[in-house]
């Protein structure tokens, strides 16, 4: 049973206050370091992302120098990485887009970034959100499970269906506030085994 949107609003409402000051945990400085760190974290953890990014940008912090590095050399800093030959060959090849059609500078659209080698909405979505400062609900595997646990959403809901049903339930400016305190329940607290959601008694109280 899939609870009214004034009920699913506190569950998220009190997620949010469990971890009120939730920051995002992978490492960047600009925008172009969001955009290439958040499509390494595709079925990786943020920690390990944040270990192989530092010698990464440092020798290729540039779309001009990654897009003129070989798949191979990119590879090399990210091998440790899943997926790491697929995201060596998306990162050169949304470097080069980024020069031919972006002048070198990571867009600030929707319709523009999904456009990227590599790049789909999630990804789009915490680009917009956290780098942008512009409204959207990025539906990572955390997001997704803990929404399906506590009848946010349906269990066979999509990540679209979840990003929409989310959207619709809070306020705009909540939408970011709830992705990142979302990351952090979903890692300590509603875990994919043994979740310890009943631990907090506040998520389960409804007027």
């Amino acid at each position: 049973m899939v609870l009214s949107k004034k009920r699913a609003r506190k569950v998220i409402e009190e997620i949010i206050a469990l971890y009120p000051d939730a920051k995002p945990s992978l490492d960047f400085r600009n925008h172009f370091e969001l955009l290439v760190a958040v499509m390494l974290s595709a079925q990786t953890t943020d920690a390990a992302v944040n270990k192989v990014t530092p010698a990464l940008f440092e020798k290729l912090p540039t779309p001009e120098k990654m897009a003129a590095a070989s798949e191979s050399e990119i590879a090399g800093y990210i091998s440790r990485l899943g997926l790491y030959r697929n995201k060596a060959k998306f990162l050169k090849e949304c470097a080069q887009q980024l020069l031919d059609q972006h002048d070198g500078v990571v867009p600030q659209t929707r319709e523009e970034l999904e456009a990227l080698s590599g790049v789909g909405r999630k990804t789009a979505n915490v680009v917009m959100s956290v780098g942008f400062g512009i409204s959207a609900f990025a539906v990572d595997t955390h997001v997704g499970r803990i929404c399906k646990h506590h009848d946010i959403v349906k269990k066979s809901a999509t990540p679209l269906e979840t990003e929409k049903c989310v959207m619709e339930v809070l306020p705009k400016e909540l939408w970011l506030k709830a992705h990142q305190a979302m990351i952090y329940f979903g890692r300590e607290v509603c875990h994919p085994k043994n979740p310890e959601c009943s631990s907090y008694p506040q998520l389960y109280e409804f007027d």
